[in-house]
């Protein structure tokens, strides 16, 4: 199947390399191609440029965010930044029109200026905006009416989201959200690909609002094992 992620960051390109180990046509949307190959130092979270990873992983298509969507048959996975994600995905309307997206971003404003700070190893804890009474994912939505947005990922580390075994044998819990149950059978399907066993739909879109919010609380588990230290978490039913 033609899949598209759009990003080039260290977790769209843990979904670019797994899509393509399975067998799919990979698109990859940036949103400027020519300054993504240009780059030469590594990104604000130590990745190598984009251009050095992928040649090591030859097949893979670059495009502009609305090329490669364009280019999806069905289903487009967004790693774009929350601080962005609205503006940059309403640009390739569309191409997205009746496409299942997956956005699994966390809507954080970086540095933010706070009474109480909350001290992390690479600075300020990034604030969510929106939250409580909205959701990034919900103002996908509302953005382009016309697709199926699905929350998901977003609960994870990505290169776990990919490799769910690398954990606990696998057995902890992902988490989906959307209005369209079509669009979240497709996103199941992909996740059963991955080789996930535990998959919890949380019914309509609103339920971002947990998912994005659960963000916090996964890096203070995390400082409390050790930074860098990836984990599952586990609904017991």
């Amino acid at each position: 199947m033609e899949i598209a992620v759009l990003g080039t960051g260290g977790g769209a390109r843990a979904h670019i390399a797994k899509l393509a180990e399975l067998g799919h046509e990979v698109h990859v949307g940036t949103r400027d191609p020519r300054a993504t190959f240009a780059r030469t130092e590594p990104d604000m979270m130590g990745n190598p440029p984009f251009g050095a990873w992928l040649a090591d992983h030859p097949g893979i298509q670059v495009h502009t965010f609305a090329d490669a969507a364009e280019r999806a048959a069905e289903l487009v996975i967004s790693g774009i930044d929350g601080h962005n994600a609205v503006a940059a995905l309403s640009a390739a309307a569309e191409q997205l029109a009746a496409k299942t997206l997956v956005d699994y971003a966390v809507p954080y404003i970086y540095n933010p200026d706070v009474e109480h700070p909350w001290p992390t190893p690479w600075g300020t804890m990034p604030k969510l905006d929106p939250c409580d009474t909205d959701s990034l994912a919900e103002r996908i939505q509302r953005a382009l009416p016309r697709t199926k947005v699905v929350k998901a990922f977003v609960t994870q580390e990505q290169d776990t989201v990919v490799d769910p075994k690398a954990i606990g044998a696998g057995d902890h819990t992902m988490f989906i959200a959307g209005e369209h149950t079509d669009a979240k059978a497709a996103v199941t399907d992909l996740l059963k690909a991955y080789g996930w066993t535990d998959i919890l739909d949380l019914g309509p879109l609103v339920s971002a609002r947990g998912m994005e919010m659960y963000a916090h609380m996964h890096s203070a588990i995390g400082f409390a094992l050790g930074f860098g230290t990836h984990f599952g978490i586990k609904v017991v039913r």
